[in-house]
């Protein structure tokens, strides 16, 4: 067994240890409360970026605040000063160690920012940075492909918005139905990605957070062009390409977004291009099994859980190491 799919079994339990920390996370979405601010900044970079197009995503429906994904190295590399005093600033990594996010932390605190870290590691230089800190909890990950702290932190950013909002997102059941769909059969997607070159992954809303961790996957584990977008941004020309030998694989929550996200792939099946979905009900589309549904936010992450067992096992039936990606290494430090 691989490491990667080893760990991304060890998921529930990451998942139940993050969310465990019920009064962590109450006293941080009562200060958050009295802070009120204005705006919410980002700062993370690859599937830690990823997880924050997902939290941004729900911060901006639940609170309706303006919630920006901030380029780390207009701190690092430009040192451009940026306009901050009284927002909420919200660092995302695994390692806790990248000098550009440590920068932009910093810059973020010295402009007037509250600073939060959302971190694997609590001993790390960015939970020191952090004013205050969300211990991710999954643990040691030794595969490169992250898989069990990226579902741990996509949790901890439900806690987080639940928390903010006083609301209930369903998080308490999130570590079973993670161990329900580990059993699930989504070879079609293995036997679909065995083959391939290059494949779109589509989302909308929060989903398009996942479709772009599902790229991601897809490049490192794979080999495979994994190209993600937005359901909405795809019939901005890129949609162009789909074709027989340009499939699609979408990630559709049950929300406002998926009607419109299901009339555009209907509209590509029509044409002949392979579809396949993680919820929703598309014409002509492939819908991979999915845990009975709950909660729209929540029940993306039993689905990239499954994802992550689909690419592991096809990077391997494509004689690739998934724990290994070529040029890659576990702990990537940008400037």
């Amino acid at each position: 067994m691989s490491l990667m799919r080893s760990e991304t079994l060890e998921a529930p339990d990451a998942v139940a240890r993050c969310l465990v920390q019920k009064t962590r996370f109450a006293d941080i979405g009562a200060r958050l409360r009295a802070l009120d601010p204005p705006f919410v900044v980002v700062g993370a970079r690859g599937s830690s970026g990823h997880a924050g197009t997902y939290l941004r995503s729900l911060v901006e429906r639940a609170l309706g605040l303006v919630t920006a994904d901030m380029m780390p190295s207009v701190a690092s590399v430009y040192h451009r000063e940026l306009r901050m005093r009284g927002a909420l600033f919200i660092a995302i990594s695994q390692s806790g160690r990248s000098p550009d996010l440590l920068a932009a932390t910093a810059a973020a605190s010295n402009a007037g920012a509250l600073t939060l870290g959302l971190v694997n590691d609590a001993n790390s230089p960015l939970a020191d940075e952090c004013d205050l800190v969300v211990e991710i909890s999954a643990g040691e990950e030794k595969s490169v492909a992250a898989t069990k702290s990226v579902l741990a932190t996509l949790a901890a950013a439900l806690a987080l918005v639940d928390a903010w909002t006083a609301a209930n997102s369903e998080t308490d059941a999130l570590p079973q139905r993670l161990r329900d769909a580990a059993m699930l059969d989504w070879s079609p997607l293995e036997e679909l990605l065995a083959g391939v070159v290059h494949i779109f992954t589509v989302g909308r809303g929060p989903a398009l957070g996942i479709a772009q961790e599902a790229g991601l996957k897809l490049a490192e584990t794979c080999g495979i062009a994994g190209l993600a977008y937005s359901a909405a941004e795809l019939v901005h020309g890129p949609m162009a390409l789909a074709g027989p030998d340009f499939p699609v694989f979408a990630f559709l929550q049950n929300d406002a977004s998926r009607p419109y996200s299901e009339q555009m792939l209907a509209s590509l099946t029509a044409r002949g291009t392979p579809v396949l979905t993680a919820g929703g009900n598309v014409q002509g589309a492939t819908a991979l099994p999915m845990v009975a549904p709950l909660q729209a936010d929540a029940d993306l992450l039993p689905a990239l859980l499954c994802f992550y067992l689909a690419a592991e096992a096809a990077a391997r039936r494509r004689g690739l190491d998934p724990d290994n990606p070529p040029s890659l290494q576990k702990v990537t430090r940008t400037v």
